[in-house]
């Protein structure tokens, strides 16, 4: 690797196990020697042609009806190779969904659309992978949920949806439509796409940390968050840089040893920030996570999430919040300061 900027090697040819194949398409970022690197484009033809060739993004999006569902369904996209690179949960506006919609603006279901994509809050996300419009197509299964039950039984919508309208997720059906799709979400130029859902009152924050994310295991911690009886308010993946990092866990500094590795963490990738509601929601949320250590909350807690997804002390799988008084304020960093 070599330093433009200064002109010199930055690091000759060497092993470096944490980075795997799959972090590698355009676009992404990884950590090297706690240095963050963005991937801008492929080095020459080939490689572009053997790890780019195949590569789609699409957009993805849970309605409604199976917002509740989405743990699950995240399960489903990584199952079939697909990976979560940007995700938001908002409420669409009846602009926002009727201009999303434009293109059923002249059919009888027009309206009944759109007041159902208004109801409630929906999660989009960009999934990218090889040929991820048409794989996330085949995940959501026919249009109508009841046909889809028939054809396919174990798709989305055969699984979460009721009919041809309520059927539990949208995907873009084009490469064309999903670049438009992804713009209407998480604009590139200038502009904020649709707004987040944080209420920013009686909450807890937690951070699923960058290790958790790349291993996959987002489904199955926001499905175990769900069944545990919490409401998940708010959701959006970040990328934090390492300033943003050190300021968020500022409380850690001089408190835990583990606090440099911590912010190392933090910003090695993508995370996925979560407002959580509930009765007394820090406390709560904060004993269902388990102590900070998964190796003592397997002895202690067996069932909490450190102790089911954690592997050490730093890449314990979530964040969650400590003080029952910084409960608003570390939400209102990820969705009010970092999303503002």
């Amino acid at each position: 690797m070599f330093d433009v900027k200064n002109q010199r090697t930055f690091l000759r040819r060497t092993k470096y196990d944490e980075l795997h194949q799959e972090d590698l398409f355009v676009g992404n970022r990884v950590n090297v020697f706690s240095r963050q690197l963005d991937l801008i484009g492929y080095g020459d033809q080939y490689t572009g042609n053997k790890l780019g060739s195949k590569k789609e993004r699409t957009l993805a999006m849970i309605k409604p009806d199976a917002v509740n569902k989405m743990g699950d369904i995240l399960q489903m996209i990584y199952d079939a190779n697909l990976i979560l690179t940007k995700a938001k949960m908002t409420k669409l506006t009846w602009k926002q969904a009727a201009d999303f919609y434009t293109e059923h603006q002249t059919k009888s279901f027009f309206n009944n659309l759109v007041q159902f994509m208004t109801s409630g809050p929906v999660v989009a996300m960009e999934l990218m992978g090889d040929e991820a419009v048409s794989v996330w197509r085949r995940i959501l299964g026919p249009t109508d949920s009841g046909v889809a039950r028939k054809e396919a039984p174990p798709s989305l919508r055969a699984q979460f949806g009721t009919d041809g309208t309520r059927n539990a997720g949208h995907g873009s059906d084009s490469l064309a439509s999903a670049a438009r799709e992804l713009e209407f979400f998480f604009p590139s130029t200038a502009g904020h796409g649709p707004a987040n859902t944080a209420n920013c009152t009686d909450c807890a924050c937690c951070v699923i940390k960058p290790h958790a994310i790349s291993e996959a295991l987002t489904g199955k911690i926001l499905h175990s968050i769900s069944a545990a009886g919490f409401e998940i308010s708010a959701l959006q993946m970040f990328n934090m840089d390492r300033a943003n990092a050190e300021e968020f866990l500022e409380v850690y500094k001089g408190v835990v040893t583990e606090y440099p590795n911590m912010v190392a963490e933090l910003c090695s990738g993508p995370c996925m920030a979560l407002e959580i509601r509930g009765t007394d929601a820090p406390k709560t949320f904060r004993e269902f996570c388990g102590p900070a250590d998964p190796e003592i909350a397997r002895h202690l807690r067996p069932s909490s999430l450190r102790a089911l997804y954690g592997k050490t002390k730093v890449q314990n799988a979530v964040h969650c919040t400590d003080l029952p008084e910084d409960g608003v304020l570390e939400v209102q960093y990820f969705f009010k300061i970092l999303d503002g």
